[in-house]
């Protein structure tokens, strides 16, 4: 009896000891995905979309997970994968990850900058709040490396859960805003076909975060011993945290904002902002220091962990296309600079194009995404993998059910578009 309780407790400690790359892909989740999507999908429709966007993370699931199967059964990145698969996959995902990062850097920092500027007592242009959480976000990453990543991305994770758990917990018990006789608009109608897409498209991450994932378990064994067991439940501690954080940003504008009668900001920024506002009007002004705490960090860890996984990505892509060897410190730092310089011109120069440029991004990012969902499964399933990690015949029957969800949503979407 001692032995197996030792033993349990053994693999409890690996487990925990083990916790970081999914951590951190939960953190780069939490981003515009939640805080914007997941809201205003509850402040538009109320409880109507929740079954939704627990269904598409179930069906993504498998590709995101592939990230750790191919990573820890073959010692490859998903990249590396890609190069080998064909070098026109390789160019289309650098491209991808070119514009994406810049472009979802940028708009993260615009972000996080507003949301800092709620908690100062003076006034500052937000491109000089851009450039002070720009230097904060390098600063770390440059000085830290995957070790200081490692250690914020659990406490912001920690923060966020506790926050956002509160949150959730006084607007439950101060009760939904909405009048007893509202009547909450319909979202299977053809006019809400838009919102719906781009919220399952970026739900819980843009597919590339697998690829990002993967290379972050490649350092991580570097630096100590990574089972399939602990890496599995590190994924699914982070994957299954994004899913329910989504459920509860969909319960507080459910709560907060469905039914008020205000309308709704487009922007993500100017959205955010009417959350904190509304909470503060509904519940105390207290309560709005609470939820733009829950807001900067939600976005402020997807700062960070999008500036070092698109560049960890991209300097990795470069080093395959010239091949040259992997894993130089040195390219990652340079890729890092390259992007960051890149998102701040955007700020400085082209902010009113912003928008426009964030959403043909999550566009391009929707409509790639069952062709790289493919390829992900696609590699998992010819790769020599040990059986703790090869796909049992649940999760391929899973991956068909995502990759014939994937691909017919890309065709509505397409048609969408079409008749618009």
């Amino acid at each position: 009896m001692k032995t197996t309780l030792t033993a349990t407790k053994s693999v409890w400690q690996q487990r925990i000891k083990s916790l970081g790359p999914g951590i951190m892909m939960a953190t780069a989740a939490v981003g515009g995905s939640h805080l914007v999507a997941s809201t205003k999908a509850g402040a538009t429709y109320g409880w109507q979309l929740i079954g939704l966007i627990l269904l598409v993370n179930l069906f993504k699931y498998p590709f995101f997970r592939a990230g750790v199967q191919y990573t820890l059964g073959t010692n490859k990145s998903l990249i590396q994968g890609y190069s080998e698969l064909g070098k026109g996959y390789l160019w289309l995902y650098t491209g991808l990850n070119i514009i994406s990062g810049i472009v979802n850097t940028a708009a993260l920092l615009l972000f996080s900058a507003s949301l800092l500027g709620y908690f100062l007592p003076w006034s500052l242009p937000l491109t000089t709040l851009a450039a002070i959480v720009l230097a904060v976000c390098l600063a770390i990453l440059l000085a830290g490396h995957f070790k200081a990543l490692d250690k914020l991305s659990k406490l912001i994770m920690a923060i966020l859960v506790i926050t956002t758990v509160a949150a959730v917990v006084i607007a439950l018990n101060q009760g939904a805003v909405a009048p007893a006789d509202y009547v909450s608009p319909s979202p299977w109608q053809v006019s809400a076909i838009g919102f719906i897409v781009i919220m399952m498209g970026w739900m819980p991450a843009p597919i590339e975060i697998s690829s990002i994932t993967s290379l972050w378990l490649k350092n991580q064994q570097k630096e100590q011993q990574v089972t399939p067991d602990s890496a599995l439940f590190d994924f699914n501690v982070g994957y299954i945290g994004t899913a329910l954080l989504a459920v509860a940003f969909v319960m507080l504008g459910a709560l907060v904002l469905h039914g008020n009668g205000v309308e709704l900001k487009s922007s993500g920024i100017g959205f955010s902002h009417q959350l904190v506002s509304m909470y503060a009007q509904t519940i105390g002004e207290w309560s709005g220091n609470l939820i733009a705490l829950v807001a900067f960090f939600c976005i402020f860890g997807s700062t960070i962990t999008v500036i070092d996984g698109y560049s960890r990505a991209l300097a990795e892509s470069h080093l395959l296309i010239t091949k040259q060897p992997l894993d130089q410190r040195k390219y990652h730092q340079v890729w890092m600079v390259a992007i960051s310089a890149c998102a701040l011109a955007i700020l400085l120069f082209f902010t009113s194009s912003l928008m426009d440029m964030l959403n043909f991004a999550m566009v391009l990012a929707f409509m790639t995404t069952p062709i790289f969902a493919l390829i992900n499964y696609r590699l998992v399933t010819q790769a020599e993998l040990p059986e703790a990690l090869k796909l049992t015949t649940s999760m391929k029957l899973l991956s068909w059910a995502g990759l014939i969800y994937l691909f017919s949503f890309l065709v509505v979407f397409i048609w969408w578009k079409w008749i618009m």
